[in-house]
């Protein structure tokens, strides 16, 4: 309690205060998780919750790390920071298509065991995004990590799923359910430019890279 009293002191705030803004970036992670599906929060976002009425610069740290503490304990989820990896062709980085996410993001996880989230918490209304987010980083898997938008749909064309398809009985708009994958940080696309011109590569990003496949919208 000592060393709690001392932080707040470095920060200038009282203990209220400080609840008070870990609970609004708290409420702000699970909304935002909620509202866009699973993607990836931006760290300046929640550093900007925390700066709009505090001008410590060291602040947002502290407070982020006490809502991944409550998130934790009182929730259940791990508040994970994604570690972008960058496209393997280096060269043409500057040209690859990213999802927007910033060097630093976050996103939840449930620590439920996969059971009880399975009995409890899993909502079946999107057992099917999790079905073809499987498929297709599978797909991705097992073409070395990296595979070109061709060979991608040529591959999906083979279980009934098509490019134009904006009509899918399960999926909907099959190409829009794809782009989420990259948004959510399971895919991210690379162009890289060749001798017959410009070919559209998906690679596997960090949310495919790191831990079991969890479609959340919290």
């Amino acid at each position: 309690m000592e060393n709690s009293g001392d932080n707040l002191s470095q920060f200038d705030i009282s203990k209220e205060e400080k609840d008070k803004l870990v609970g609004e970036v708290i409420r702000y992670i699970l909304f935002k998780t909620h509202q866009s599906s699973g993607c990836p929060i931006k760290r300046e976002e929640l550093t900007q919750l925390v700066t709009k009425n505090y001008r410590n610069r060291l602040l947002p740290v502290f407070i982020i790390n006490e809502a991944k503490d409550k998130l934790s304990t009182i929730f259940g989820y791990e508040l994970r920071e994604l570690q972008r990896s960058r496209p393997s062709s280096a060269s043409q980085a500057r040209f690859s298509q990213q999802s927007g996410v910033d060097a630093k993001s976050y996103v939840i996880i449930s620590q439920l065991p996969a059971e009880v989230y399975k009995k409890y918490v899993e909502d079946v209304n999107t057992s099917h995004l999790t079905g073809f987010t499987f498929v297709v980083i599978s797909i991705v898997h097992l073409a070395g990590g990296k595979i070109a938008e061709e060979s991608l749909w040529h591959q999906l064309k083979r279980m009934g799923l098509h490019e134009a398809d904006e009509n899918h009985p399960v999926l909907g708009n099959v190409k829009q359910v794809l782009e989420t994958l990259v948004q959510q940080r399971f895919l991210q696309k690379d162009k890289v430019n060749g001798p017959e011109g410009t070919t559209l590569f998906y690679e596997l990003a960090e949310r495919a890279l790191d831990g079991p496949i969890v479609c959340s919208s919290a």
